[in-house]
């Protein structure tokens, strides 16, 4: 599959109190159906955590969609699904960011999800981070969310971030959009944050590891735009 052909997806979804159970649920029982979806290479359906970046504190009324699509077609047929519908009724409201993969390395699952179309850019960059933690680094790395939440809430350039899961605690994953990378970088590299990637690296928080680089790109009319932090 030709990686320029390749869309990746991500939807926040945001429920009323009424139907918090329904999207709890659907956990689970949304898998086999997004199994079946046609062209997809990839996906996973997370709970989502309050404030900003990596958090306990769950976010119960917002979850996240990510899909990973073989080309746009796939993407856009998508839409008229079931599942997708069904997805819709239930919600309050969704949001959703289509992208290209420009950088990528480490795994999910053991499986490398996004296919690189490598290229370069001055304008907005989105950034997936996701790691799952060994038994035994639980602790030490909650000691060091309040720090890091401090640093995104104070870093220049940052449009909107997301704290994503699968598990709490064990496997954790953040979506960030950037004004550009020049931004993002200056964030992950020259502020408080830098420290917390040293002390992971360091002190091997991490059982398994991924960090990928993404161009925002438009469907039609459906821009990248971003609702506000």
């Amino acid at each position: 599959m030709n990686s320029k052909e390749e869309i990746v997806s991500i939807t926040f979804y945001e429920y009323p109190k009424r139907n918090r159970w329904w999207a709890f649920n659907q956990m689970q029982l949304a898998i086999e159906p997004l199994k079946k979806a046609k062209g997809v290479k990839f996906f996973k359906l997370m709970g989502t955590g309050g404030g900003f970046g990596f958090s306990l504190k769950p976010d119960l009324k917002t979850y996240a969609l990510l899909m990973v699509w073989n080309s746009l077609e796939f993407a856009k047929n998508f839409t008229d699904s079931d599942t997708y519908l069904r997805f819709n009724q239930q919600c309050r409201s969704n949001f959703t960011y289509w992208m290209q993969c420009i950088q990528s390395h480490g795994t999910w699952h053991g499986q490398h999800p996004f296919s690189v179309n490598e290229q370069k850019t001055d304008g907005p960059i989105m950034v997936i981070t996701r790691a799952r933690l060994r038994w035994n680094k639980i602790l030490r790395f909650l000691s060091q969310v309040p720090e890091s939440s401090r640093a995104a809430t104070e870093a220049e350039g940052l449009i909107y971030t997301k704290g994503i899961g699968e598990w709490p605690a064990i496997e954790q994953a953040t979506f960030s959009y950037w004004q550009s990378q020049k931004h993002m970088e200056t964030f992950a590299y020259q502020s408080g944050h830098r420290e917390i990637i040293r002390k992971v690296k360091q002190e091997k928080w991490y059982k398994e590891e991924l960090f990928a680089r993404f161009v925002p790109i438009t469907l039609d009319k459906q821009a990248a735009d971003s609702p506000s932090r």
